[in-house]
């Protein structure tokens, strides 16, 4: 009775992206394209599949890459949360306020890419390939740093849904631990889109999986996301259009700690038995794991996804640092991009907070190489 409610409950929306889709896939809302390879990482459901970090996986193969270490690379963000408006690039002292945490940590990441901002990706692709527009158009006029070389190549973050940019190559991201069989669309699920839209992506990354998995694991998970005849070796089975798909799959590795205030910390905080965790992230649970093989976590501030933090809230994580003056502070290295850009942070409390870095990889180095080869790849055909 209750899946029968949501089902009804449901088919107004179910309704709505399914129109949607059918007036881009046929021509009726027009559909941009770029002069300059894109590649969009995305996913169907909202928020918590690791779409930053597998951005920044992606810019380091391309920037180990020979064909692209030299070139022009860009990000182009939505910019999530921030109070600034129109198409902005982003640069390392700005604030997560004004660029987006999430920007702002993939510029602090890569200083050597270009970092931009814009609701209107197809508006935000233009400036990026037509920098000189940036002096001269009226949608400009708030741009606060408008010296940019033109992109030879824009990775889109979050852009899957935005059906009026097709992009060249896109990559979409679903969680191991939420398979989209075993979801719902929102309100009663994660699923902002259709599931079957999986099926219009380049590559499938499973992400967040066990260190390791047997192939006969993949082979089932692939079947899970309705691939057949998935071959361990070439990564690769076939999709319900018919197509072949590439699967892969990447874990999360945490790093050592770094500090959040390079200016004032005491490296001695690492060292502590005892850890008070601040985290605005969409699930905190894997980084809690990871902490607590080595620290016991004696209080926790969990706050909502991109959380802008206030003065109280800086006085409370203050309070608790006086409560456990042993203790080190640590943070997701996405808060500490909001948490640098806030004027009351005491500087005891400085010295003591650190970021835990993250990064994404491939379970083998095979599975890797098949991923860069494929990537690459495509990107050659786009230039021949």
């Amino acid at each position: 009775m209750r899946a029968m409610l949501e089902r009804i409950l449901l088919a107004p929306y179910y309704l709505t992206l399914k129109i949607r889709h059918a007036l881009y896939d046929n021509g009726v809302k027009k559909v941009y394209t770029c002069e300059v390879p894109t590649i969009c990482v995305g996913n169907i459901a909202a928020g918590g599949t690791g779409k930053t970090p597998h951005t920044e996986m992606i810019l380091r193969t391309l920037l180990e890459s020979v064909e692209w270490k030299d070139k022009n690379i860009a990000v182009l963000s939505r910019g999530h949360k921030r109070n600034s408006s129109g198409f902005q690039q982003i640069l390392e002292n700005d604030t997560a306020k004004f660029a987006g945490d999430e920007p702002l940590q993939i510029k602090n990441r890569f200083p050597e890419v270009t970092v931009a901002v814009d609701r209107t990706r197809v508006e935000g692709c233009d400036f990026l390939l037509h920098p000189e527009k940036l002096l001269t158009s009226r949608k400009a006029r708030k741009c606060a740093h408008k010296e940019i070389n033109r992109s030879d190549l824009i990775v889109l973050d979050d852009a899957f849904q935005y059906r009026s940019l097709k992009a060249f190559y896109n990559i979409v991201l679903v969680d191991y631990n939420r398979p989209p069989c075993k979801d719902r669309l929102l309100p009663f699920g994660r699923l902002r889109d259709l599931p079957e839209r999986l099926y219009h992506a380049n590559v499938i990354i499973v992400t967040k999986c066990p260190a390791y998995m047997e192939d006969w694991e993949r082979v089932k998970w692939s079947k899970k996301l309705g691939i057949k005849d998935f071959n361990p070796d070439t990564c690769q089975g076939i999709d319900p259009l018919g197509k072949p798909m590439h699967v892969f799959f990447t874990t999360i590795e945490y790093c050592p700690l770094e500090p959040v205030f390079k200016s004032v910390y005491d490296n001695r905080y690492i060292y502590s038995k005892k850890l008070i965790l601040v985290s605005g992230i969409a699930s905190d649970t894997p980084l809690k794991r990871f902490l607590s093989d080595s620290y016991s976590i004696v209080k926790h501030f969990k706050f909502s996804d991109h959380h802008n933090y206030s003065g109280m809230d800086i006085k409370r994580i203050a309070v608790a640092a006086k409560n456990w003056p042993t203790a080190v502070v640590g943070t997701t290295e996405k808060d500490s991009q909001r948490l640098r850009g806030c004027k009351k942070v005491p500087e005891n409390l400085q010295r003591r907070m650190f970021q835990i870095p993250i990064k994404v990889d491939f379970l083998s180095d095979h599975e890797r190489s098949v991923f860069n080869e494929t990537l690459l790849g495509a990107l050659r055909e786009f230039q021949d």
